[in-house]
């Protein structure tokens, strides 16, 4: 086992590259809209060929990290992942949305399985530390979406085409890769001697609090998610800014999404998973109305900043509740992951068609909706040891 120090960073890395990769890309979509001339609905089928990958990724992650350990799927998924964005990048540029499509489904798919070894080797490592810093690996996948949105919208006013940038990504990708496999444990799944069968894996799908935690990740993985993939555009379609202003307001979002990851570390320690998981909530539902509904730059920018403190913490918080019990961490955080990724799947064209029919910043009702299904749901997300205390 490393020192558990060098696992952290490991991990820090690998949240840090795969936020890296997907924000550049995502902060180009106005680009690659107008290159390939689509439509919304259109760029939001083509975004759709990621939540496909993921989905298929994440229904299968539990049993290929049980065959292979959590240290070669993170590793080698992330530079795998990092090589389905490069296609996509090239494709764009070239005017080849089935090549794009293709791209995004390879991507996606190791994009699943990655995010699952990634969180189950976080929330071993949270465990032996003893301190609720899943949110701290999440806020590195954060802040590496920030310096991914930078990243685009630099090389927009540069003028970098997206395979050039997709594939300097790609080559610090391999790079970093190469040292979480040397940091992380050869296997972050198994804590005791008996090992998980194929039924209990299975299993799993049928508890009860599994799944209310893959609807209260649902909700939150769409609210996070719809910012990802839309909300340049809507900044741009809905609210009269530039590109560059649309790829510099997508990193505002990220960067306050960010600071609530580090400052949710106190939070939980203090309040509990259930407090606070509601107050981000009410956050991330006042900052959509802001960005819906306002018309001053002022306030849709404030709006911005208080759903990106809102979407902070739901996803890494449900990552920690699922693998509450070592033994099947891997196979409920798949099923919790592969339920809230379900956002990811249906989001994107979903969000797209509405666009189309009612303007981008009317289709985001939609996310406001699944926002309070998350608050709904967020007391199955109580600490064991809580819930002990409140039966007696």
């Amino acid at each position: 086992m490393p020192p558990l120090i060098a696992w952290r960073n490991a991990v820090f890395a690998a949240f840090f590259t795969m936020g890296f990769g997907f924000a550049s890309w995502m902060a180009r979509v106005p680009h690659v809209r107008d290159v390939l001339g689509v439509s919304t609905g259109e760029m939001g089928l083509l975004l759709l060929g990621i939540s496909i990958g993921s989905i298929t990724g994440l229904l299968v992650a539990s049993h290929v990290i049980h065959a292979t350990g959590t240290r070669i799927v993170a590793s080698f998924g992330m530079i795998a992942v990092s090589g389905g964005l490069a296609i996509a990048g090239w494709a764009a540029e070239a005017s080849l949305p089935w090549l794009v499509v293709a791209g995004f489904i390879l991507g996606g798919s190791l994009t699943g399985i990655t995010d699952v070894a990634m969180n189950i080797s976080g929330a071993a490592n949270e465990r032996a530390a003893g301190k609720p810093i899943m949110p701290i690996f999440h806020a590195f996948f954060s802040i590496g979406t920030v310096a991914g949105a930078g990243l685009g919208g630099l090389c927009e006013l540069l003028g970098v085409t997206l395979g050039w940038q997709a594939t300097l990504v790609a080559a610090l990708t391999v790079a970093l890769g190469v040292v979480v496999y040397r940091h992380l444990p050869e296997d972050a799944v198994e804590e005791h001697e008996e090992p998980v069968t194929l039924r209990e894996r299975l299993a799993v799908w049928k508890d009860p609090r599994t799944l209310l935690l893959g609807l209260l990740v649902l909700g939150m993985a769409l609210t996070e998610g719809s910012a990802n993939d839309w909300l340049a555009l809507v900044m741009v379609d809905g609210h009269g800014f530039s590109f560059e202003g649309g790829a510099f307001t997508l990193a505002l979002f990220l960067t306050a999404m960010t600071a609530g990851r580090l400052l949710g570390v106190w939070l939980l320690a203090r309040f509990g998973r259930v407090p606070v998981l509601r107050g981000t909530a009410a956050l991330a539902a006042i900052g959509l109305l802001l960005v819906i509904f306002a018309d001053h730059p002022a306030l849709v920018i404030t709006g911005v900043v208080l759903w990106g403190l809102g979407a902070s913490l739901g996803f890494p918080v449900g990552m920690s509740a699922a693998a509450d019990e070592p033994r099947l961490a891997a196979a409920r955080v798949g099923t919790v992951s592969a339920i809230g990724y379900i956002a990811f799947l249906a989001g994107p064209p979903l969000l797209g068609l509405l666009g189309d029919l009612v303007g981008l910043r009317s289709a985001m009702l939609a996310v406001l909706a699944f926002v309070l299904l998350s608050l709904l749901t967020s007391h199955v997300a109580r600490e064991r040891g809580r819930v002990q205390e409140v039966r007696s």
